[in-house]
Parts: C-alpha cells; structure tokens; sequence
C-alpha cells in the first residue's frame, strides 16, 4: 500500500480500489433482474401438472421419440427430448427442496408417476400400431446400459 508522507493511505488508490468493488459489485449484482419470489413460485407449479397442452406435448413427444428409436434418427429422439414438458416437474423437485416444501414434492412425484404411466402407454400403442418392428442400433444401444449410462443419469438429478 502506497503511503504519504502522513503514513495514511494514499488517497488516490483508496479511490481507484473503492471504484473497482462499486464496479464489480454492479457488474456481478442479482439484485437487478431478481423476480418476485411468490410470482416464481407460483409460474414453477404452474409448470408442475400434467394436464391440457401439457398432457397432449408429452404424448406428441413420445411419439416422435418412438419414430426416432424405430427409423435409427438420433436427431428425432433429441428433437422428442426439446419438446417434452418434463422440465416443469424436473424444476418443480428442484424448488420444492430448494425451499423445504414437501407438498411441492409431493405433487411433483404424483405427477411424474403420472407422466411415467401415459408415456408407457403411448409408447406400448405406438409399438402395438407400428408397422416398423425391427429393432435398429438406436433401439438397441439403449437396451444395454453401462456403468458410464447410470453415471451419466446419476449426474443429471
């Protein structure tokens, strides 16, 4: 630290190093763009229920990940993957543990449970109506998971 000849801090650097904290402290601020808590909570559990428009994507995008595993077009089950509605009840665990809630929690499992059982289905009546039937490597590759697989699920909770 520079000192004058008073032995107190020069001013000219306390001015420099109190300009770079208001600096990075504006640059780095959240404050900003924060959204009102009760607003966000409410927009998450909006997102949380499988029901209406909800319900019809997840179907269509069980569908179109069908096609994809029996064609061999890994660019159809991504393009299934962007439409699926599943990142409501993915974001709605993520709050409802973020803020203790386990009524959120509780409605997110039940929804997801009922998600899991309308994708088996709409996926067994695409298989069942389906007049492809051989199994291709995009199939297949996904019917023998690895040890890097379980890694890689475990990792994306």
């Amino acid at each position: 630290m520079l000192l004058n000849h008073e032995n107190t801090p020069h001013p000219k650097r306390s001015d420099l190093l109190a300009r770079f904290g208001r600096f990075l402290r504006e640059r780095f601020s959240l404050e900003e763009d924060k959204d009102d808590e009760a607003e966000v909570i409410q927009s998450v559990s909006r997102g949380i229920e499988f029901r209406g428009i909800n319900l019809w994507t997840l179907i269509f995008a069980i569908f179109i990940a069908s096609i994809g595993l029996n064609i061999n077009s890994p660019a159809v089950i991504t393009g299934a993957f962007l439409i699926s509605p599943l990142m409501g009840p993915i974001m709605g665990i993520g709050m409802g543990v973020g803020i203790n809630d386990l009524a959120m929690i509780t409605r997110v499992l039940k929804n997801l449970s009922i998600a899991v059982f309308i994708s088996l289905l709409t996926s067994t009546i695409y298989l069942v109506l389906s007049p492809l039937h051989l199994a291709q490597s995009e199939l297949l590759a996904r019917t023998s998971p690895t040890v890097w697989d379980a890694l890689v699920a475990w990792r994306a909770l």
